[in-house]
């Protein structure tokens, strides 16, 4: 665990918690904000969803309640958008931004959105990285200062997983950028908010989108101090 008590550590990851800590502050004030404002169209997030799918021609999508605070979530497998209390009951911008959001996705799911399929191929690849590659690195790294010549091997290894999820990580943010994309336009055009609303709509996707940015980054330098740590930059 040398990682907690070494100051490059600290430098190289820094930046991107102070990131988060911003971006998760931002899309709480702008969701909060919102949430403030009814759109002209009283829908509530489940109404908007639900007609912005039937617009779509998208019959086989169940929309569902979930616990949670901003938990909103589209399930490419299972056809579902699960949408947080705020957003399924919430008559406002933000619950209407939001579940334009997730139906943004699932218009990506049925014209088969490249980079969707490919983030939706990196999810257990990604997933299996994230939880194996730290523990196999710090191991590498104990065997290689006990001498192990194959510690390594491990310590790239974990590095070499751990860049997978970073890649996962990088994937997803034209996949949010553009549902928030499909969201606006799917949301004009089916006069579920106003011009002059869409604005503040922007403002809710956008923080949203910061907190896929920060993940990425986070991910990134954290990337780059097991590449430093690793010697692999100081070798011919």
């Amino acid at each position: 665990m040398f990682m907690f008590i070494d100051p490059m550590y600290f430098l190289f990851a820094l930046p991107g918690v102070l990131f988060a800590m911003w971006a998760q502050w931002r899309v709480k004030s702008a969701f909060a904000e919102g949430s403030r404002i009814a759109p002209a169209s009283g829908a509530s997030g489940a109404q908007a969803a639900d007609q912005i799918l039937r617009s779509a021609g998208i019959d086989g999508a169940q929309i569902e309640p979930t616990d949670g605070y901003l938990t909103d979530n589209y399930d490419p497998r299972e056809k579902i958008l699960r949408l947080s209390p705020d957003v399924y009951s919430g008559r406002s911008l933000s619950a209407v931004g939001v579940a334009a959001h997730e139906c943004g996705h699932a218009i990506q799911d049925s014209v088969h959105y490249p980079l969707l399929g490919l983030r939706n191929a990196l999810v257990p690849v990604a997933s299996f990285g994230s939880n194996i590659a730290i523990p196999l690195m710090l191991i590498g790294f104990l065997l290689s200062y006990a001498g192990m010549f194959f510690g390594a091997w491990l310590i790239y290894g974990g590095i070499a997983l751990f860049a997978v999820a970073t890649i996962f990580q990088i994937v997803t943010l034209p996949v949010e950028f553009d549902a928030s994309r499909r969201a606006r336009i799917a949301l004009r055009e089916n006069g579920l908010v106003t011009q002059v609303e869409d604005e503040t709509v922007a403002k809710v996707l956008h923080a949203a989108a910061l907190t896929y940015v920060a993940g990425a980054l986070s991910s990134i330098l954290i990337l780059a101090y097991y590449v430093f740590r690793s010697g692999a930059l100081n070798r011919d």
